[in-house]
């Protein structure tokens, strides 16, 4: 069930969105997740709200989650290195993941993405269709994303996708399937701002008291 909720609250930490063709900025989005299993659905019920926040500049983004059941999420990419890293602050302590693009090869074997025929406008752009299928570690997932090439950021997504996929998406959907445990997972944007953003949020140096997540 932690494996569950990981790869979930890692995929909710990566939206962002638009209304104008921007650089720089804040954006808030919210996350709506449904299970037809009771138990999961009862542990899902108990986080609560689940909202994130991001800030982007350039090709930088840094999403940040906090939660009672979750703890404090970070994640950082920077698409001009092409590096990844996830901060993550709960009761098992601080930890941190790092990862750049070329590691991330051998697990692209087990993604496919397919560009679709429809389209959806969000927040005034017209968004392409891109259908993901992952499968790994026992997990499947299918991602429904809708993406706009006017918003230049680099996300988690975006960075394991690599060329296969352009734009970034504004609306998406996944189901995910673990040990034949299904959730519904929706991530929309909920209000943008234009605003300067400090490039100290995009520092790929751990802060004081991060250590390795193990496997690292």
């Amino acid at each position: 069930m932690k494996n569950v909720l990981f790869l979930f609250l890692a995929a909710f930490s990566l939206t962002v969105a638009a209304q104008d063709k921007l650089t720089e900025g804040v954006i808030t989005s919210k996350q709506t997740v449904t299970s037809e299993n009771a138990e999961v659905q009862a542990q899902l019920d108990m986080m609560g709200k689940l909202e994130s926040t991001t800030y982007f500049k350039g090709l930088k983004s840094r999403t940040e989650l906090s939660n009672p059941m979750s703890g404090d999420i970070v994640t950082i990419t920077n698409g001009d290195t092409k590096e990844i890293m996830m901060l993550m602050d709960n009761m098992m302590g601080k930890t941190y993941t790092y990862q750049k693009q070329d590691s991330l090869d051998d697990k692209m074997k087990n993604i496919k993405v397919i560009a679709g025929d429809k389209t959806k406008k969000v927040l005034g752009y017209e968004c392409k269709q891109y259908t993901v299928t992952i499968k790994q570690d026992g997990v499947d997932m299918t991602m429904e994303m809708f993406t706009t090439e006017a918003i230049p950021v680099a996300s988690q997504q975006t960075a394991m996708l690599g060329d296969k996929l352009k734009g970034f998406p504004l609306y998406m959907t996944m189901t995910m399937n673990q040990m034949g445990m299904e959730m519904l997972i929706t991530t929309e944007v909920t209000e943008i701002k234009k605003d300067k953003v400090s490039d100290d949020l995009f520092s790929m140096t751990p802060p004081e008291g991060y250590t390795k997540a193990p496997g690292q």
